[in-house]
């Protein structure tokens, strides 16, 4: 099928869903102009307004929702076809869209995403990294790494690997070279969270629990998280994976050693197919390979 043609439905559906262009832009790494292009380049070619437009909002027309139907059967026709081509190749080949937790792209992805495209040269890779909560769906993402399994029948979650989570403090902090005997001597100093993590509760073999609930920063963003501690802002429960090099450089200081906090694990998430592409199959390997090396 046309390729220009797909990539216009595309827009026409990510706007229509959306209900902005500004935000269909965001979703498509495209700007506003160029969606406001391909519109009106659809409008042209059918002869009809899809849209009612005021300076506020966006709506279909009767045309508009007529086409809004067609376009989602045309896209999942041919989304079916290429993954039928795709797995009669003997090469995975082809776009995968990941969407993968910002504080992933502190090095986390970097082997990985090394390793399949030396070993599969035909293969391109968008990567959107967020912390904010994601419609998989709307995102047209064919892989999605997350903490939690998805529920929805839709998609299947698969278990990649299982961390630790640390208490951390820059070593220029006060906190670094104080003697600590009790976790309530933290309440003296900055706690900085990240704002769609659950609070914590640190545990220890004979002292029994100690929740940290007395945050005085929430951010919503693991690397600016990573950043304010190392920059000797406060103290912050991190991921020990991304935060690994920083602890062997000297930057960063476990605390409360001997006190442990909630693991997290990592699944890779995927629509359901009726045939599982190569190239998905490659990249959930790679990751699973790589990640067990963590």
């Amino acid at each position: 099928m046309n390729n220009k043609l797909l990539r216009s439905l595309q827009v026409f559906v990510a706007v229509t869903d959306s209900g902005s262009m500004s935000v269909a832009a965001r979703e498509l790494h495209m700007t506003v102009s160029a969606i406001s292009q391909q519109l009106r380049k659809l409008e042209y070619d059918i002869g009809l307004s899809l849209f009612n437009r005021n300076t506020r909002s966006l709506s279909l027309t009767e045309a508009g929702r007529i086409y809004y139907d067609t376009s989602l059967k045309i896209l999942e026709t041919s989304a079916l076809a290429q993954q039928k081509i795709e797995s009669l190749q003997d090469l995975p080949t082809g776009k995968i869209n990941i969407i993968a937790p910002e504080g992933f792209g502190g090095g986390l992805l970097s082997e990985p995403l090394r390793k399949l495209c030396d070993e599969f040269p035909k293969i391109t890779i968008s990567l959107t990294l967020t912390d904010e909560p994601k419609d998989i769906i709307a995102s047209s993402a064919d892989l999605v790494l997350c903490f939690a399994p998805v529920s929805d029948t839709n998609f299947s979650s698969l278990k990649l690997a299982t961390w630790d989570r640390i208490l951390c403090v820059a070593t220029e902090h006060p906190l670094a070279d104080t003697k600590l005997s009790t976790p309530e001597q933290l309440s003296e100093h900055i706690y900085i969270s990240h704002r769609h993590i659950e609070e914590y509760v640190m545990r220890h073999e004979k002292e029994g629990e100690f929740e940290l609930d007395a945050q005085r920063i929430h951010v919503n963003s693991m690397q600016t998280l990573i950043q304010l501690t190392k920059d000797s802002v406060g103290y912050a429960v991190l991921p020990e994976p991304e935060v690994r090099h920083l602890l062997k450089s000297g930057e960063m200081k476990q605390l409360f050693t001997d006190w442990t906090l909630p693991n997290y694990t990592v699944y890779a998430v995927t629509p359901k197919r009726e045939l599982m592409p190569a190239k998905i199959s490659a990249a959930i390997t790679c990751l699973q390979d790589l990640f067990a090396q963590i």
